[in-house]
């Protein structure tokens, strides 16, 4: 199955017991209200996956499962990132290995490259697999910027095939569209400003809140593409202050506990990660019993 890189892919969370052991049960309960939605892809092993605190072995059942359960339905994708070259074309080649159709990739991890050091990184993963790429391009939290002219130079390999765009300048999209058209499709990277860059152009959302919120997360995009942009609109602006849990540096924690609330998750995270407690946790869980409270009807978006 070839990834078209559009639509609604889920960062999906991973689920664990209370016993700290990977919860394939209620991460399959999860997978199929994703399906059911109407997502496009699934992506694993990003920050909401809590990628850095996984085992290897983890990472590679996950890979395996979730292929089992969406059966050909939509791709998996899945996040590597890595701290050396060499570690990121084996976790690459693993993923291919387990059943992965696609990855996202970010650059470089602790280290601080230079934009020569980043693009080689990016170059040496795409020569070593077969696999198309999308590069996830967050600036703000991992410091490093892949810029256009950076893209000039990956672009020449055709499997580095799009960009989750999570600069925070709405106008990227743009300039990514005047730049390079079609070759390199766009997806949001970040939830407060989705319906925005699907507006200006972008194919896809890379969405967080899409964890316990499905329907209206693709609702979303879905009305938007179709021109119904006043029914869009009124969704998003419901969903905003669920949205902002995702901007936010406890956001596994946050999505995690608004997935219990729709009863498609659990709240276990993995130390050093803890579960929200005190003011935090009763500021959030007020926003999210304030947007269950007032969730609107979907008109029948699965038509468009």
């Amino acid at each position: 199955m070839s990834v078209q890189w559009k639509g609604v892919m889920p960062a999906v969370t991973t689920k664990f017991t209370e016993k700290d052991q990977l919860d394939l049960e209620m991460f399959q309960v999860n997978i199929n209200a994703q399906l059911e939605a109407g997502v496009e892809g699934i992506i694993l092993g990003g920050t909401l996956g809590e990628a850095s605190t996984l085992l290897d072995e983890e990472k590679r059942e996950l890979v395996r499962e979730t292929v089992r359960i969406v059966d050909g339905k939509v791709p998996v994708i899945m996040n590597v990132a890595e701290q050396t070259t060499r570690g990121a074309i084996e976790a690459a080649n693993k993923a291919e290995k387990d059943g992965a159709r696609g990855l996202m990739m970010l650059p470089p991890m602790r280290y601080n490259a230079t934009n020569h050091e980043t693009v080689v990184y990016f170059s040496e993963v795409a020569k070593n697999t077969s696999l198309p790429i999308m590069v996830y391009n967050n600036p703000i939290d991992y410091k490093i910027e892949v810029t256009l002219d950076m893209f000039d130079e990956l672009l020449k390999f055709d499997n580095i095939q799009a960009v989750k765009e999570s600069t925070r300048d709405i106008s990227n999209v743009t300039r990514i569209k005047n730049r390079f058209g079609d070759r390199l499709k766009i997806l949001s990277g970040v939830d407060t400003l989705a319906l925005e860059s699907i507006l200006m152009g972008s194919d896809g959302w890379v969405a967080g809140l899409v964890d316990a919120f499905p329907a209206e997360t693709v609702a979303i995009y879905k009305l938007a593409k179709a021109g119904r942009i006043d029914e869009a609109l009124k969704i998003y602006r419901w969903f905003l202050p669920l949205l902002e849990l995702d901007i936010n540096a406890q956001l596994v924690q946050n999505i995690k506990l608004a997935e219990v609330a729709t009863g498609i998750g659990t709240e276990y995270v993995r130390a050093p990660r803890l579960q929200l407690i005190g003011a935090e946790r009763e500021r959030v869980q007020n926003i999210i019993t304030e947007g269950l409270k007032n969730r609107p009807q979907l008109p029948d978006y699965k038509s468009l």
